[in-house]
């Protein structure tokens, strides 16, 4: 899927590999996961187009007086606004079909959840970065024909990544690249008239802007969800396969976390600090569940530590998805997030704690104290597992008193068979997850599984006990955390390399244009000399002397010495160049330093929906005449519509058993949509 992308002038040496850099997959390769992608752009054109017609019919409104005018603009704003919501229906259905994701022979384990790739438009860098070298650096940019071609080439690889290390080393490298361009081409006081436009992974709302702060950011959010699909896709019926899967979620964790604390005002609703929050602690209950999972897959002992054990792990795991899911379920995270995602949390977070108590009553009932047992380590083992024990009776006390074991014991089971019964009864009220019947299938076997254990130990004779089980405590021996990922830092070749040395040769300096000075020795003395690393710059100028009479002043940097370029040339081989000049001397060229103009505020040209209840996005105003930045709020739509509220259902899953639980607000309101009469009007879209 991946093959080797080679510039103009580079040849393929045969080995393919590390000579350039990848090219993502086909793009009309008809696979699950590209059918998913190519679905989500073109429902993402769909929405801007959408949201135009309601730019012009709210603005139509706002200028005519007609009634009869306004009642069919109202009429065709309420058609927009239905099929707003059924887009945003379809884009939900999108991020919840996780199935593609998911090894394709993996039919024990529930299903883990992965992101979506941010889709993007593409650039053309080619007039504006050839301008900006003709006009900053005084060099012919059709001369960079072939660096900008293979940045371009790069960038559009980058949307169609392969899904593994080949396709995170894609996007590492561009993530790479964007500070060298930013240093080269983006000036703090002055826009360079290139757009970067990303749309919103949950709402396909489009967000433009001009500088390369949202570039940076998708990049990073895309690594993440590579890395998340990786961890999606692994084995995890073998240990290899738990560990990439644990350490990928891991990377994503750390990905998201690294987003969220570098770009800290991002008007993508999808990248704003609540949803990526959220997002980190999803990656994060992932992995916990794979480490859950690297524990069991050899086997669990039947003894009554090793189950005590995998009580508090599986309480663990529950207690992470509980947190997962109260974060989706919070302002403004809830109108958006797919209710797949929010169901199956709630399915994990009660199917775990099933677990949990059922392996708590399986070592109460089927491992009495015996003469043999350890019968310290089984009281301390005991009391660690609860914060407080039934009816004030110590951990000896109960280990040792049969009935009193056994009681609760049987109160454990009746706990996990409720909480299997209410996984099971969340599966049946979301459609996405009826769709996964080996899911099913496994929260079946487990809640079957309880019902035995509950008959093995029914005595018909016995007055019915409603004693309640008490809480476990939950507890883990591998915590998972985030990982710092190094991949976000790659060494790469600047393709404008030509250009010179980036700490002097950058947006940020201002030059002058090349000057051509000869060079005429007298006495074997030039009248200056040469200090710096690359390139050397002319100190210690003698004012008399021929070079200084020709234009040459202090501080001039030399870029050329006859046909050579000296830009990455340092002072000795700069001396061994003019060491032999002769009587008719010798021509270079010389650059010399502008004073900056102080630099302006950095103005985003951005166009995003004005998402309710989601992410406000406050952009700088500057103001010429008293040089202070003021606040411009962007002012809400005319008239709000498509407000309709349907229940939105919280459904939880299981592990690789069975069980079902989780209470469910099942309908969620739909989000309303932003107006549009704030957007720029850019016609061609991704």
């Amino acid at each position: 899927m991946t093959d080797t992308l080679l510039p103009n002038g580079i040849k393929d040496g045969g080995g393919g590999d590390g000579t350039y850099f990848k090219k993502g997959c086909n793009p009309f390769a008809q696979t699950g996961r590209s059918k998913l992608q190519n679905k989500r752009a073109s429902l993402n054109q769909q929405i801007i187009k959408q949201m135009r017609m309601r730019a012009g019919a709210e603005n139509l409104l706002k200028a005519t007086s007609n009634n009869k005018v306004k009642e069919m603009v109202l009429l065709e704003l309420s058609y927009v606004n239905a099929n707003l919501q059924l887009l945003m229906g379809q884009l939900e259905g999108l991020n919840s079909s996780v199935e593609v994701y998911q090894n394709a022979q993996e039919t024990a384990n529930i299903p883990l959840i992965a992101l979506g790739l941010k889709e993007t438009k593409e650039v053309d860098f080619s007039t504006l970065f050839k301008d900006f070298i003709l006009e900053h650096y005084s060099e012919d940019g059709n001369s960079y024909e072939d660096e900008i071609a293979d940045l371009m080439d790069l960038r559009q690889a980058c949307r169609t990544p392969s899904r593994n290390d080949a396709g995170v080393e894609l996007l590492a490298k561009y993530f790479s690249h964007l500070p060298l361009l930013e240093s080269r081409f983006f000036s703090p006081s002055r826009q360079t008239g290139i757009f970067f436009t990303w749309y919103d992974s949950f709402t396909g709302v489009p967000v433009c802007q001009q500088n390369l702060s949202l570039e940076k950011a998708s990049i990073l959010f895309n690594m993440a969800a590579l890395y998340s699909q990786i961890g999606t896709r692994s084995n995890r019926q073998t240990i290899v396969g738990l560990e990439e899967a644990i350490s990928s979620f891991q990377i994503a964790a750390g990905l998201l976390n690294h987003l969220k604390e570098t770009f800290t005002h991002t008007p993508s609703y999808d990248m704003s600090p609540a949803m990526v929050s959220m997002l980190i602690r999803m990656m994060l209950a992932q992995a916990q569940e794979c480490l859950f999972e690297k524990t069991a897959l050899p086997g669990i002992r039947n003894q009554f530590s090793s189950l005590m054990k995998m009580a508090q792990e599986a309480a663990k795991v529950s207690e992470i998805y509980d947190q997962v899911h109260q974060s989706m379920i919070q302002t403004p995270i809830k109108d958006n997030v797919p209710l797949f995602w929010s169901t199956m949390s709630q399915v994990k977070t009660n199917h775990y704690r099933s677990m949990a108590h059922y392996f708590v009553a399986s070592a109460l009932l089927d491992h009495q104290l015996g003469p043999r047992d350890d019968e310290d380590q089984q009281e301390k083992t005991l009391s660690q597992v609860y914060d407080r024990l039934p009816e004030g009776r110590t951990p000896l006390e109960i280990l040792k008193d049969k009935e009193e074991r056994e009681r609760i014991g049987k109160a454990h089971i009746r706990r996990a068979i409720l909480g299997h019964e209410e996984a099971l009864r969340i599966y049946s009220m979301c459609h996405h997850l009826n769709n996964m019947e080996a899911l099913q299938d496994i929260l079946k076997a487990s809640h079957e599984r309880s019902l035995n254990k509950c008959s093995e130990n029914e005595n018909e004779e016995e007055f019915a006990d409603y004693t309640e089980a008490p809480d476990i405590i939950s507890k883990t021996e591998h915590k998972a955390e985030m990982e710092v990922p190094t991949t976000t830092k790659v060494k790469v070749t600047d393709f404008f390399h030509r250009l010179g040395p980036l700490s002097v040769f950058s947006a940020k300096q201002r030059w002058t244009a090349p000057r051509t000075i000869q060079l005429r020795p007298e006495d074997r003395d030039l009248g200056f000399t040469l200090k710096g690393e690359t390139p050397v710059q002319v100190v210690s100028l003698d004012p008399l002397c021929q070079a200084a009479a020709d234009g040459l002043k202090e501080g001039d940097y030399i870029v050329a010495i006859s046909d050579t370029d000296c830009k990455w040339l340092g002072v000795g081989e700069v001396m061994r160049l003019l060491k032999d000049v002769n009587e008719e001397g010798i021509d270079i060229q010389v650059v010399s330093m502008m004073d900056s103009n102080p630099p302006m505020p950095t103005k985003s040209a951005t166009f995003c929906g004005n998402l309710p209840k989601t992410y406000s996005m406050i952009c700088l105003a500057y103001d010429d005449e008293d040089k202070k930045s003021r606040k411009v709020t962007k002012k809400s739509s005319f008239i709000n519509w498509g407000l309709k509220n349907k229940l939105k259902s919280a459904s939880t899953l299981s592990l690789p058993t069975a069980d079902h639980s989780g209470t469910l607000p099942w309908n969620k309101p739909c989000p309303t949509f932003p107006s549009s009469s704030s957007y720029n009007n850019d016609s061609s879209l991704y």
